[in-house]
């Protein structure tokens, strides 16, 4: 999606040109429209970090917490390996019935549910569980993460990379994460005596007459983000029966599937996972976790006065706003716009300043240093014995 000022430029130069005034204006405006509901948005990332770093430069992440969250999990461990090339371009990205939503959407969704620790989150269209994954990271250990996939195809696709991640990412050492739970089943079933929920989202467009039902899933004070009548729409529940309503961003999903039937005639009730509580061996192991996080931390601020600092990302361009290409189809014609403000272009000479600028402060051999995981070696440090080392560390592979 773009700016006023940048769809108001890209008019301006069309007209510069000598293009075919409103005719041209409305074909423009289409092909925006057609772009904000499909993604692309912003300009491909070469990688994870270069992703969020455009996202960030077009305003659809916002907060701290979304940032960290999506910086942590790398969008190309949920592609199959044959299609990661397209991880980090702002496309949505549907494969049999596995499918993710474009990035851009993705951040809008984050921003609005406003999520903090400790909070109940129920994700309708789980899917690959990527989305599950990173508000996780901001509930922590104490919050709720439920989801409801209608393919149990995807459901189990969405437990291997919930394994994967936990197993081999060096973020998981570095928040407090509430696991999510995945079950099977259509989302217009759950069973009416399920608990209610402080944040919900729905990944399929919603018809007017489910709306009710939705909000049925929220508690008093809670926020539900779904896409409503071609809009994404963030309702708040301020009240028993009261509730505020803003649309965020035009969208485009696949609607809800509708149920169907069982041989018997009744429908087939999905079972939302239990609120449990903690085990006692849990909240050990949460509390020592904590407690050595602490630990490291003040032994770096001791150190260097200023604590841990993030790893420096290994040769970061820097962010400028950069020309969007695009090809969008509509139906069997495509369409090309080339979108770009004249403020935003960089010279070559610029260009090649700035290329000379990086091979200046890069080492010919340099390659990006591994980052530490200090959680990881303090605890294999500890006098403790193996099997209660792996348990503190969840038995992690890496």
């Amino acid at each position: 999606m773009f700016t006023a000022a940048e769809v108001g430029a890209a008019n301006r130069q069309a007209a510069g040109r000598g293009a075919p005034g409103r005719g041209a204006v409305e074909e423009l405006q289409l092909c925006l429209s057609v772009i904000s509901r499909m993604g692309g948005a912003v300009s491909a990332g070469e990688d994870n970090d270069e992703l969020i770093d455009n996202l960030k430069e077009a305003q659809y992440i916002r907060s701290e917490l979304v940032e960290q969250a999506f910086r942590a999990i790398d969008r190309a461990d949920y592609y199959l390996e044959e299609f990661k090339e397209n991880a980090y371009k702002d496309l949505a990205w549907k494969h049999g019935n596995i499918h993710l939503s474009a990035p851009c959407i993705y951040s809008e969704v984050m921003e609005a549910l406003d999520l903090q620790p400790g909070l109940s989150f129920l994700n309708l269209g789980s899917g690959t569980g990527y989305l599950s994954s990173m508000v996780g990271l901001i509930l922590g250990p104490f919050g709720v993460n439920h989801g409801v996939e209608l393919h149990s195809d995807v459901t189990e696709y969405a437990k291997q990379k919930l394994d994967f991640f936990i197993r081999t990412s060096d973020s998981f050492d570095k928040f407090d994460f509430c696991e999510p739970s995945f079950v099977t089943g259509n989302c217009l079933e759950i069973s009416p005596d399920c608990s209610q929920y402080d944040r919900v989202y729905c990944g399929a467009g919603v018809q007017k007459e489910h709306e009710e039902y939705m909000k049925s899933l929220l508690k008093v004070g809670g926020i539900l983000v779904m896409p409503l009548e071609e809009k994404l729409t963030k309702i708040t529940r301020t009240g028993p029966s009261a509730w505020e309503t803003k649309k965020i961003l035009a969208v485009s999903f696949a609607p809800l599937i509708q149920p169907c039937q069982s041989e018997s005639g009744k429908s087939r009730l999905v079972q939302l996972p239990p609120l449990a509580v903690r085990s006692l061996q849990d909240l050990a192991r949460i509390a020592i976790r904590g407690t050595i996080k602490k630990v490291i931390h003040q032994e770096a601020v001791n150190k260097n006065g200023n604590g841990l600092k993030n790893t420096p990302r290994f040769k970061r361009r820097r962010v400028r706003r950069r020309r969007l290409e695009t090809i969008v189809f509509l139906d069997k014609e495509v369409f090309a716009s080339r979108i770009s403000n004249p403020s935003d272009d960089n010279s070559s000479g610029d260009l090649e300043e700035e290329r000379r600028e990086e091979e200046a402060t890069t080492p010919p051999d340099a390659k990006p240093e591994a980052p530490v995981n200090f959680l990881r070696e303090k605890v294999l440090s500890l006098p403790l014995p193996d099997p209660l080392k792996y348990y503190l560390l969840y038995y992690r592979e890496k």
